[in-house]
């Protein structure tokens, strides 16, 4: 049997696609039975998270230990911190142009206003949706810079891989990897051995896994919609039209980045980021596609691994580019439902509010993601509490695209720090 052509396939993008749009009619003809299946998901993406955090712990401590044999530490440093600005400045931009051009909030018709009283109030009165939509709101509350530099610090580092806190666990690992890359090696040898034997058997075992990739894919669709049914996704069509087209623009960029600083061609750059393209989609968790990134960067780019593997982890951890874009897009639409005109001064509040809110998501998924946008808001003093339960609603769907930038834009973000492989 011939394994890699099976493996191939099930990573195609337009079987992913596929799956979705047949798991999705499947959840729309039998919501209830579709519910069921949505146990299989969870056990899968379960299965995912289990070989996370010894994959990126073995990784960022093995990589600094060779990072310091090879030298260039210092170097390397200074670029990733340039890397980071740019790659902030550039989604939030893009994130705002597209919100500023679509403009999703203005103008919505009375009946998508209906949808969103009824969503909001769960009244089935058409005059509440404007009490709802600009009533009075409790002033929410914004992360400081100091609760943000604390939720960094492991104070326990057994309680963060007991709770699955992949930040307070990369911190520990780069502390960590710091000092053993300053232990000589006669000593340190047995603990790279055994890191290296860990890091491939995690990455084994995620290519394992990719396998049933179109059927869990089917089971995940159609268990959500089976669930949420097509309404909430109708009245927040235009701005989930408007982040599809953000996140659309933002992973070309990506990609023909990744072809530029790569020596192949633009066939071969995207055959190799087929693997994390999909897991995106289908797992939603950034960290869980951290094993095929790095394959698709090494194996399939030719990038140096020592590099990727230190960097990967790195950046899906604390670049967040996906949750950074939507928080734009999330606060530039709320301002346009409830008719809040910004100037200049104000989009820029934003693009640097959801900056820092995108660094301050790191280690959160979920709801607790969407939830942040409340950050974003205070600043321009929006009331996001009534339309919390608007981005609930699509949270599934925007949840993919953002994982979707996260990994492809930190896949190009490696691509730009890394040197450029040699021509073969």
């Amino acid at each position: 049997m011939n394994f890699s052509r099976i493996y191939a396939f099930v990573l195609n993008p337009w079987v992913v696609i596929g799956s979705l749009a047949l798991g999705g009619a499947l959840g729309l003809a039998l919501p209830e039975a579709s519910q069921k299946l949505a146990l299989i998901g969870d056990i899968y993406v379960g299965l995912l998270k289990m070989t996370t955090l010894p994959f990126m712990i073995s990784a960022v401590i093995f990589s600094l230990q060779r990072l310091f044999r090879d030298g260039g530490a210092s170097r390397l440093l200074v670029r990733v911190v340039g890397v980071f600005a740019g790659a902030s400045a550039i989604v939030a931009l893009v994130g705002a142009a597209v919100l500023l051009v679509l403009h999703p909030g203005a103008n919505l018709s009375s009946a998508t206003m209906q949808a969103f009283g009824l969503m909001i109030g769960n009244d089935p009165a058409a005059g509440d949706t404007t009490m709802n939509l600009y009533g009075a709101d409790t002033p929410p509350t914004s992360l400081s810079f100091s609760d943000v530099l604390t939720s960094l610090v492991p104070t326990n580092i057994f309680a963060a891989l007991a709770s699955g806190d992949a930040l307070k666990t990369l911190v520990f690992a780069l502390l960590f990897g710091l000092a053993v890359g300053r232990v000589p090696e006669r000593i340190s040898t047995g603990l790279s051995q055994s890191l290296e034997t860990i890091y491939h058997a995690c990455q084994k075992l995620m290519h394992w896994l990719s396998y049933p990739l179109p059927l869990i894919l089917i089971c995940m669709s159609a268990a959500q919609l089976g669930k949420s049914g097509v309404g909430p996704l109708h009245a927040m069509l235009q701005f989930v039209v408007a982040f599809f087209v953000a996140s659309a623009v933002l992973v070309v960029l990506a990609a023909a980045i990744i072809w530029k600083r790569s020596t192949h061609g633009l066939g071969a750059t995207l055959d190799a980021l087929r693997a994390p393209f999909a897991l995106a989609l289908a797992t939603r968790n950034s960290a869980a596609c951290m094993p095929s990134m790095i394959e698709s960067l090494v194996d399939g780019l030719g990038f140096a691994r020592a590099r990727v593997e230190l960097l990967v982890p790195l950046t899906v951890s604390l670049l967040r580019v996906g949750p950074m874009v939507y928080y734009v897009c999330a606060t530039l639409f709320i301002a346009q439902l409830y008719g809040h005109t910004l100037g200049v001064v104000e989009v820029a509040t934003v693009l640097l509010a959801s900056v820092l809110a995108g660094f301050a998501s790191a280690g959160m998924t979920g709801l607790v993601t969407v939830s942040l946008v409340g950050m974003t808001c205070a600043y321009l003093r929006l009331p996001f509490e009534a339309a919390f339960i608007l981005f609930l609603a699509v949270d599934p769907l925007c949840d993919m695209l953002r994982t979707l930038i996260l990994v492809i834009g930190n896949a190009a973000a490696v691509a730009v720090i890394c040197p450029r492989p040699l021509k073969i």
